[in-house]
């Protein structure tokens, strides 16, 4: 089995999920239960909506509470990299991709939240191929189609948040 990748995170992030997973493990539990309970009681299971929605929902909401945990048991708090004109996790790249200027975050995508930057992680087939690269560097990588696409690193930015 792989080993974990360590992600990034401002402590503004990193306190933000924390507050998340903190409301979803107590107040987010208590209050599914109860309306799963009130459900319940409403009788025949196989025809309640209600009840079918309240356990989909409750299957999500553990799914976050596991994505949750995990990504923060494997995080690093501190400030954003200051920008050296190399790609960094946690900074800003100016991309040309297909002809196309892109701007986006090597990072996490909770990292970006409420950002109108897109997001692409270090594991990506994209991230993987610019981490480290300087500007100017031109590289290439495999897209899941098989198709090779030709990228040049055009500027990298410190993450401002």
């Amino acid at each position: 089995m792989a080993e974990p990748t360590q992600t990034w995170l401002t402590q503004e992030a990193f306190d933000r999920l924390n507050g998340e997973l903190e409301q979803l493990s107590v107040a987010g539990r208590k209050e599914i239960a109860a309306r799963i309970e009130a459900a319940r009681e409403e009788g025949d299971l196989k025809e309640n909506g209600g009840y079918h929605a309240a356990k989909d929902e409750q299957g999500k909401m553990e799914a976050r509470i596991r994505d949750l945990e995990e990504l923060l048991k494997h995080v690093v708090v501190g400030e954003a990299p200051q920008a050296s004109g190399v790609v960094e996790i946690g900074t800003v790249v100016t991309a040309t991709i297909f002809g196309d200027e892109e701007r986006f975050l090597l990072g996490n995508r909770e990292l970006a939240n409420g950002s109108d930057l897109d997001v692409y992680s270090a594991e990506s087939p994209l991230g993987a191929a610019i981490l480290g690269r300087k500007v100017g560097d031109e590289v290439s990588y495999s897209a899941p189609t098989g198709k090779e696409i030709a990228v040049k690193i055009v500027a990298v930015d410190t993450y401002a948040g």
